[in-house]
């Protein structure tokens, strides 16, 4: 009898951390039990979305007038690509604009490994399998072309193909698919220029220091617009299928990422994403194919 009592008792001790178990939320990107509702979010300040991106924050992806202690544009105003794309994803999923924070966060630091002061990043950054073993990204809020700008009258202004670009030195910001790409698809035979900020890879071009500037499609045409004059787009590279995306980063394994791919999906077939590209990003997509 007393065999049978230490048997009942074990049963229900092992049915009860089984019931304790299932109410745990489960907080690996893209958990399917983890909830939606805003008070349920993976969040590092209850309440409030905080979203991360570099300064000075560029148009076309950010706009506005800036503020202390924003340069160039205030990444609050709404206005610009990716401000669009945030506050959008932040409508989505409960938050008022006034429930938006934004932080502060250098690039590099972005994906870095290790615990984040932010909800998500939006900043220009893709998708690489090497960074998302540290970091989880969000599905596409925008797919990629890189592309070239030079200096008017230059000799790589004439190059119409990539196999023209080889002989020429070519510059990036550090740690960017920019750079990557130089080294794996064009291949040139001068060792790349590398910089530590975008600023200072435009201002290598500038000052004529680097032949050729590689960035993405609609950063180019802000250089060439507002940041060095007498410059222009060379030409942009072939899209390939399943190509380079730009996404939302954030702490591995947060369950958020989920919720945020949500979102992008209803903004997506919603036709908003689509209408917030052809606002800001327009006027930047149209270059010869360098191929």
């Amino acid at each position: 009898m007393r065999a049978l009592r230490v048997a009942l008792f074990a049963l229900l001790v092992a049915a009860l951390a089984a019931a304790c178990g299932s109410t745990k939320k489960n907080t690996s990107a893209g958990g399917s039990s983890s909830s939606c509702a805003k008070s349920d979010l993976n969040l590092v300040s209850a309440g409030k979305l905080t979203v991360g991106t570099d300064n000075p924050a560029f148009p076309p992806w950010f706009g506005g007038t800036p503020k202390n202690p924003w340069k160039v544009s205030d990444p609050r105003s709404g206005q610009g690509f990716e401000s669009a794309v945030a506050y959008a994803v932040a409508k989505q999923l409960g938050f008022s604009k006034s429930e938006v924070d934004w932080k502060h966060v250098p690039f590099s630091n972005s994906y870095a490994p290790g615990p984040k002061s932010f909800d998500f990043d939006i900043n220009e950054i893709s998708f690489t399998p090497a960074r998302a073993k540290v970091v989880s990204f969000s599905d596409s809020y925008y797919d990629v072309n890189q592309s070239v700008v030079v200096n008017k009258g230059t000799p790589i202004a004439s190059v119409t193909n990539t196999a023209g670009l080889k002989r020429y030195e070519l510059g990036a910001q550090l740690g960017t698919t920019s750079y990557q790409f130089i080294q794996d698809k064009i291949k040139p035979s001068k060792k790349p220029s590398v910089f530590p900020t975008n600023t200072g890879a435009v201002q290598a071009l500038k000052n004529k220091q680097i032949d050729g500037l590689v960035v993405d499609l609609p950063t180019a045409f802000y250089v060439t617009a507002v940041q060095v004059p007498n410059s222009k787009v060379l030409g942009q590279f072939p899209t390939e299928p399943g190509g380079e995306h730009f996404g939302m980063v954030f702490q591995k394994g947060n369950s958020l990422v989920r919720c945020v791919n949500t979102a992008l999906s209803k903004l997506r077939s919603g036709g908003t994403l689509k209408q917030l590209q052809q606002k800001w990003l327009a006027k930047a997509t149209g270059a010869p194919t360098l191929k």
